[in-house]
């Protein structure tokens, strides 16, 4: 089995010395090569490349933006003939995610331990015996996404967070807390819903302030916690919707504190839930944060969602 290991050198929870462990370990099972990503978005050459070259697998070492660049690499390729039939799926590489990143959500909702020794053991294991599962993705304009999707306030949260971090700062669960906290006093217009969403053969829904899409469940973890905004969401159905029509302090405290229920099931007069969902719209009166898989991609007036449904073989 032919394999590309794409790393991100800049991984928070791994070094060199454990990427050599790692890529000894990998070559034990696969005829593997290495391929380092220098900037931002090169990972998504760098995994186009591989599935245009035949490769079997594409592994990643990184956080959930490296994910989110490969996928993408891998749904935009076009593989060679030998790889003709079968399902889409069938016709790409396969793809393994070593956890390397600060959080790891989508390497968590497969099932991989948070460490990437333990998560490296479990995908030998899974090469070994030929176990893998073939999910569904999300899909915004001509961008793929893994597990979740933000318009409004949580994208404008990680554009803080990230402007944390280039200043230095660790993105620790406090750091989010804080940003969380100084977006929604200082930074959000919560008093005016501006946002709609559209589905095809149903009427609008308006006057909504932030909209949190998930893929999968959970939609992101405070450390060891999961946060569940839409509990049922799932790999393997549409995409799933959560969005707040009015940020007003007390029933948006009651949401949130719903998310990390042990049992969540998030309602009331201010929230909208939708599940699996084959396709919508959101558009904004005014330019609202948008990220996916955690990474901001600047503000957007209006995105159209799909589910791509059996999309991508992971080994898990």
């Amino acid at each position: 089995m032919r394999a590309v290991l794409v790393v991100n050198p800049k991984a928070t929870t791994t070094s060199e010395r454990s990427r050599d462990v790692l890529v000894r370990a990998l070559r034990s099972e696969v005829d593997l090569s290495v391929r380092y990503t220098r900037r931002r978005g090169h990972a998504t050459d760098l995994a186009r490349e591989a599935a245009e070259e035949g490769v079997d697998l594409v592994v990643t070492l990184g956080g959930d933006g490296t994910v989110n660049e490969v996928v993408n690499g891998l749904m935009t390729a076009e593989p060679p003939t030998i790889r003709t039939g079968g399902s889409p799926a069938e016709r790409l590489p396969a793809l393994a995610t070593v956890p390397g990143g600060s959080t790891n959500v989508f390497a968590r909702a497969l099932g991989l331990p948070r460490e990437w020794p333990e998560g490296t053991s479990m995908i030998l294991e899974g090469l070994r015996l030929g176990r893998s599962r073939t999910i569904g993705l999300g899909r915004a304009d001509d961008r793929y996404f893994t597990f979740c999707a933000g318009f409004g306030i949580d994208a404008a949260v990680i554009h803080r967070v990230e402007q944390a971090r280039r200043r230095g700062r660790v993105a620790t669960p406090a750091l989010y807390f804080r940003s969380t906290v100084n977006q929604y006093f200082l930074g959000s217009e919560r008093r005016h819903s501006t946002i709609s969403l559209e589905r095809p053969g149903e009427t609008p829904e308006g006057e909504l302030s932030t909209v949190i899409i998930q893929n999968t469940a959970p939609w992101t973890y405070l450390g060891e916690r999961e946060v569940n905004p839409n509990p049922a969401a799932s790999f393997d159905l549409g995409l799933d919707v959560l969005a707040m029509r009015q940020l007003r302090v007390a029933s948006t405290a009651r949401t949130v504190t719903q998310f990390f229920s042990r049992t969540p099931d998030p309602r009331g007069r201010q929230v909208l839930r939708l599940h699996d969902l084959a396709e919508f719209t959101l558009a904004a009166s005014r330019p609202q944060a948008f990220q996916l898989d955690g990474d901001y991609l600047g503000e957007r007036e209006k995105v159209r969602f799909a589910s791509v449904p059996a999309a991508l073989r992971v080994i898990c």
